[in-house]
């Protein structure tokens, strides 16, 4: 899957599993929590107005399924949307809602080259007074000549004279420089074997890279790119003694197991990550 997120919020957020305490708290409190952590999720890295699902466009900042389902509409009547001032023609979709939702969404192709950054519409006068300062125009945009050029710019002076303050002067630049920069590059990932597909590839003491997914009181799940997530028992975390598995894991850390023992029978992988040879 090239883009993880938009079939991720199919889901419904509680479906993934949280933990082994899930169903011990309150229902109506995880849902909220989850549910922002997913809209949170989904701002951070924005939507493509033209290719987002309703699953993924209902999550949008100010938006709601009703509204999710008439921008799709309009697309399937009006054909692709080219310019942020389209959006506002959307059914049901009023100003406060726009003006909450629109930096949040982009148009890749369009009018307007700014409507594929993450800069808010707002903001469009200022970000073309700071182009027209370094003599430069939204063509350039993500051009080694304009970070180049932006890159020798006194943030305070030009804050000033374009009367913002530095944060959004800064956000500007950013955008300007890197109008697709999605925040999950910065992630790291694990380096998975091309060679590992499925638990019948695993062989005992092989080394992996993996990604833990959840943090119970006996140990760690760890994806290691096969169907079935494999554990590390608490007692193969560390050469030392671990109490609670949380002091040496975190879900989301990359880190590097071999694998202890595989049962072909019930789809078990139990790993370590103490190295065999240290």
């Amino acid at each position: 899957v090239q883009d993880p997120l938009s079939e991720l919020v199919k889901i419904d957020p509680k479906s993934i599993g949280v933990g082994e305490y899930q169903h011990d708290v309150n229902q109506k409190s995880l849902e909220g929590a989850l549910s922002f952590v997913v809209e949170t999720a989904v701002n951070q890295v924005g939507v493509d107005v033209n290719t987002a699902s309703r699953s993924l466009l209902q999550y949008v900042s100010g938006l709601t399924p009703t509204i999710a389902q008439n921008i799709i509409d309009y697309r399937e009547e009006n054909g692709a949307i080219t310019h942020n001032k389209e959006i506002a023609k959307v059914k049901r979709l009023g100003a406060k809602t726009f003006e909450q939702s629109i930096g949040f969404m982009r148009i890749v192709g369009g009018k307007e080259p700014l409507d594929n950054t993450s800069i808010h519409p707002e903001s469009y006068n200022v970000a073309n007074q700071l182009l027209t300062e370094i003599e430069m125009t939204t063509h350039d945009l993500g051009t080694e000549k304009l970070k180049l050029a932006l890159n020798k710019i006194d943030i305070v002076a030009m804050a000033e004279k374009l009367n913002i303050g530095q944060p959004t002067l800064e956000d500007i630049i950013n955008s300007l420089i890197a109008p697709n920069r999605d925040p999950r590059d910065e992630f790291e990932t694990p380096i998975l074997k091309s060679d590992v597909l499925s638990i019948e590839d695993l062989t005992k003491n092989m080394k992996l890279s993996g990604t833990v997914r959840n943090v119970v009181d006996f140990g760690a799940f760890v994806d290691i790119g096969v169907k079935q997530d494999g554990l590390v028992h608490v007692s193969k975390l560390a050469k030392k003694f671990v109490k609670n598995p949380m002091d040496i894991v975190s879900v989301g850390d990359i880190v590097d197991v071999w694998i202890l023992d595989i049962d072909d029978k019930k789809g078990k992988v139990s790993l370590t990550m103490i190295d065999p040879n240290g």
